[in-house]
């Protein structure tokens, strides 16, 4: 047993840590056989009980390394029966908490070693675990996040560790497709509604075009590893994961309780089930995200990243070409905030691909995601008569065939006014030929040309951030138009739709004087 203990630190010291956990494992074994024969006064008895507590300690650390973090817990558990407060014990089982995002029981396991640790000369250590759980904590209760100062940094280092966060939603059937995610409250613009970790990411840059498929299928491969090694070690995922849609029988499925996305719902709780992963496989096919759609900000990265991921409760928004939310991806963290105010209520959606563009391309795009986009903008822009489409198809033709796209515009805009089209639906109309607004805009010569015939820039921008809420495209264009204090006050309220309520005013200028819009 001696030869055995001795071997099993070596190899953690080595960070060898499987084969750290098959030698602690045939320790604990024979060290509990010899309990078992053990007299109850045996002399014996303590110090096999206090090798037994530290080698499930040892193994917790060793397992929490291979994020085997179920089982290391259980380790934990059995070393802290042996004795209450075993230092070693009770860091470990601190920082599995963290890492499993359970903030207050992680709190209460490092606040127990603090007086074993100002005894051992381990406070600075346990300290900086202190601090850092009630900052998570803090944030997983307020949603007080601010990524203000690793901007102003210019992104350097790691991206910010951000908690897990569960805003003012709730889980309900929708009327778009199966189940939403539903606002309790009416949320102002900009506000966060959710920040959750990724179940697993994939990610690389994809640069020659002709092998970046062969790369994605690399990726998606990568990506499936991962998905099933994390449901093999955790009941409580394979459940989650087990919640979503695989795209069959929508209207049947059972709409789960929000509450058992929390970080906190014990593990415990749910059944064991056995792996089925041809379901696995179309969840994921269904749910995943990647990380260069338009609807997605993905900060402190190369532009040329590619990344898929799943985001389990954020997979339960839906799509909409006049979409209320938008995404932004920091490290293996998705935020979600409203892009512009949304009613209690009201299904929080955003766009899976770019709609910014005419009915026609959005459609094509809708069906290689598996679905037809039955949203207000699309039955609106469907059910206008032929005349009018037609005359909207000719203009986009146009656009596509070289036509000067100022005279799109007032095209646009003449047709608008003689159709008696007002509100949502006129910015409904330029948002779906917003290209040919913004190459006018943008262009000195055009706006020389066209631009006091065609709406001002500002009233143009408004109504559509008003209809499918703040993009980073609109934002350039008020960049382009003014420098002025009105005009980049305008940009910064934009932003704030754009970005979320994520920084600080300086941030967000920041932000766009680094023109990554």
């Amino acid at each position: 047993m001696q030869q055995l203990r001795s071997k099993a630190t070596e190899l953690l010291l080595r960070e060898e840590w499987k084969q750290s956990v098959q030698v602690y494992s045939h320790f604990i074994n024979l060290c509990q056989q010899q309990i078992v024969q053990a007299t109850h006064d045996s002399p014996q008895l303590s110090k096999l009980n206090k090798s037994l507590c530290l080698a499930f300690s040892n193994r917790a650390e060793a397992r929490s390394r291979l994020r085997d973090l179920n089982e290391a817990l259980v380790d934990c558990e059995e070393a802290l029966k042996i004795e209450t407060a075993h230092f070693k014990a009770l860091l470990c089982k601190g920082k599995i908490l963290l890492s499993l995002n359970r903030y207050s029981m992680a709190l209460d396991c490092f606040r127990a070693t603090l007086m074993e640790a100002h005894a051992s000369g381990n406070l600075e250590s346990v300290n900086g675990f202190l601090e850092k759980c009630k900052k998570l904590e803090y944030q997983s209760r307020t949603g007080a996040f601010d990524l203000s100062d690793w901007i102003l940094n210019g992104f350097h280092g790691k991206s910010p560790e951000l908690a897990e966060y569960i805003g003012p939603v709730r889980i309900k059937k929708s009327e778009i497709s199966g189940r939403g995610l539903f606002a309790t409250k009416n949320i102002d613009a900009g506000t966060l509604v959710l920040v959750t970790k990724a179940i697993a990411t994939e990610r690389g840059i994809l640069s020659d075009e002709d092998s970046s498929e062969k790369v994605q299928l690399v990726m998606w491969k990568n990506f499936i590893d991962k998905v099933k090694e994390r449901i093999s070690k955790s009941q409580r995922t394979h459940h989650l994961i087990s919640t979503l849609s695989s795209g069959e029988n929508e209207d049947e499925l059972d709409v789960p309780d929000t509450c058992l996305f929390k970080p906190e719902t014990e593990e415990s709780s749910h059944s064991t089930q056995e792996i089925d992963m041809g379901r696995i496989l179309s969840i994921l096919d269904v749910n995943s995200l990647v990380e260069d759609a338009v609807s997605a900000k993905v900060l402190g990265k190369n532009r040329g990243l590619y990344g898929v991921g799943l985001w389990i409760l954020a997979s339960f928004i839906n799509h909409s070409c006049s979409g209320n939310a938008r995404r932004t991806h920091v490290g293996d963290n998705i935020i979600v905030h409203v892009s512009r105010d949304v009613k209690a209520g009201e299904e929080i959606t955003f766009a899976y691909f770019d709609t910014l563009v005419p009915l026609e391309k959005r459609k094509e795009m809708s069906q290689s995601w598996g679905f037809n986009c039955s949203c207000k903008r699309c039955k609106f822009e469907e059910g206008m008569s032929s005349k009018s489409k037609q005359e909207l198809r000719e203009i986009e033709m146009g656009v596509e065939r070289g036509m000067d796209v100022g005279s799109a515009v007032y095209r646009m805009e003449e047709n608008v006014k003689r159709w008696i089209v007002r509100g949502k639906e006129k910015g409904y109309l330029r948002a779906s030929f917003w290209k040919a607004y913004s190459e006018t805009y943008g262009t000195e010569r055009l706006m020389k040309r066209w631009g006091r015939r065609i709406p001002a820039v500002e009233g143009a921008v408004d109504s559509v951030a008003e209809t499918v809420g703040s993009d980073e495209r609109l934002l350039k264009i008020l960049k382009t138009n003014g420098r002025g204090m009105v005009e980049m006050e305008r940009a910064t309220k934009l932003a704030k739709g754009v970005y979320g309520k994520l920084v600080k005013k300086q941030a967000l200028r920041s932000l766009l004087e680094m023109d990554i819009c």
